[in-house]
């Protein structure tokens, strides 16, 4: 499956990204009652341009995603179409998000991309790995967080 080439009308091809994107001020409401939509609205978004989601993970305040982009899209312009429509839909779908995000921002500036070549299962099996690891290092920490304003109680 890693080797897997697609085909266009004159092209073979194998484009894999790794993408991680930002909620605006990375705010922490994609666990919350947002995450099935918002995995709902961007694997609609991506079938829409023919882009392929490889694997994909929403965490608290970030999404991964690794997926397979024709030739024929550039990265930029998938991402800009992705995050723009993504968040008009979310809107429409909850309007109480239109006070949380002033101007119909849902999404942070910019993105984080890296090619992947043949070493896809590494990739995905980070993004599938990471909400593990994070809990584990978690469960590892068995002092509770202290407000420093309110002292130790």
């Amino acid at each position: 499956m890693a080797n897997k080439l697609n085909s266009l009308a004159h092209t073979k091809w194998l484009c894999k990204y790794h993408i991680v994107f930002t909620p605006k001020y990375r705010r922490k409401l994609i666990y919350n009652q947002y995450r099935r939509d918002l995995q709902e609205i961007i694997s609609l978004l991506c079938r829409y341009k023919g882009v392929e989601i490889i694997e994909g993970h929403m965490m608290p305040d970030h999404v991964h995603l690794l997926v397979s982009i024709p030739p024929k899209v550039s990265v930029s312009s998938f991402m800009g179409y992705l995050k723009g429509k993504s968040a008009l839909m979310m809107f429409d779908r909850h309007a109480n998000l239109k006070y949380k995000f002033g101007n119909r921002h849902f999404w942070a500036e910019g993105y984080y991309v890296s090619t992947v070549g043949l070493n896809q299962a590494t990739i995905a099996k980070y993004i599938r790995d990471q909400e593990k690891q994070d809990i584990a290092k978690d469960k590892l920490t068995a002092r509770e967080y202290v407000d420093p304003f309110k002292g130790g109680k």
